[in-house]
């Protein structure tokens, strides 16, 4: 079985769309995704209709989990929180979302305000947000790529060096709801909370250890960017914490560096599904 619970739509600040995903995760021999989109879960409507659409026929099936990743700050640090298996119509995983939503509206029109005063890159905001889905989680690789559009850098990489960075003076910190909000809300909308790449996290251990009172069931051992000592490393403490293990690629757009979903290969074990289906039923059983 051939597995990925981390890939990123048009929805946020991925360049494919849902249809595209699944046509490429059906390409690729996978049985098993989940949409995980930045502080929102609109791809995940698309995805499954138009995987029913190929497999309507009763054929091999696609299994697609709704999936999210919260976007958190916590002492200077980007915390990332995935959640799988959420009710999406908790009031309270609603306003989440809501919140982080207006949050990345304000922190984009910031940062274009000053675009335009302090460094002379004549931007809008409609520039910006016509790069990303209908609804869909503005973030920094769409300024980058509004940028480098109105010639403001020669290329994308170029606009993140420039502007968009914490020590840019036209860069502005989005306002966020912190780990642990984000970890409470999923579990109490019944879902899954998982510690995502935490190799980007220098204090990802204590923090863990500090979010299983909040409700956190998961740590993401595999990813695209741990190496094999990484993931036994966190797999090690997941098994400390009585956590589960997950893993995924983390997909956003082919590459000649990270490939497609699974970057070729099935690097994410098929147990690992097995757990996460066992923890949603523990999830089921107890609420």
């Amino acid at each position: 079985m051939k597995i990925d619970l981390h890939t990123h739509t048009n929805y946020s600040d991925g360049t494919y769309t849902p249809s595209q995903i699944v046509d490429t995760a059906i390409q690729e021999g996978l049985d098993v995704i989940a949409i995980t989109d930045h502080d929102n879960v609109l791809g995940y409507e698309e995805a499954v209709k138009h995987a029913n659409n190929i497999f309507k026929n009763g054929d091999k099936k696609l299994e697609i989990i709704r999936g999210v990743e919260i976007n958190t700050i916590y002492k200077n640090y980007e915390v990332h929180i995935l959640g799988y298996y959420m009710d999406v119509e908790n009031q309270g995983f609603k306003n989440m979302l809501s919140v982080q939503q207006q949050a990345r509206i304000e922190q984009a029109q910031a940062i274009v305000k000053l675009l335009n005063k302090k460094a002379g890159v004549k931007i809008e905001y409609e520039d910006i947000k016509k790069l990303v889905a209908k609804n869909g989680s503005i973030g920094r690789p769409h300024i980058a790529r509004a940028i480098t559009a109105a010639k403001g850098t020669s290329n994308v990489a170029e606009a993140y060096e420039k502007y968009i960075n914490d020590t840019s003076p036209v860069y502005v910190q989005r306002k966020t709801v912190t780990p642990h909000e984000a970890v409470e809300i999923i579990y109490e909308a019944g879902g899954i909370p998982v510690f995502a790449h935490p190799i980007d996290v220098e204090i990802a251990e204590q923090l863990i250890k500090e979010l299983i009172n909040y409700g956190l069931r998961g740590v993401e051992a595999y990813h695209r960017k741990h190496t094999p000592a990484v993931v036994e490393y966190y797999s090690s403490v997941a098994e400390k914490y009585g956590l589960i293990i997950t893993g995924g690629s983390d997909f956003h757009t082919p590459s000649p560096i990270n490939g497609k979903i699974l970057m070729g290969k099935n690097f994410v074990p098929s147990w690992v599904y097995d757990e996460l289906l066992k923890e949603k039923r523990r999830r089921e059983l107890a609420q």
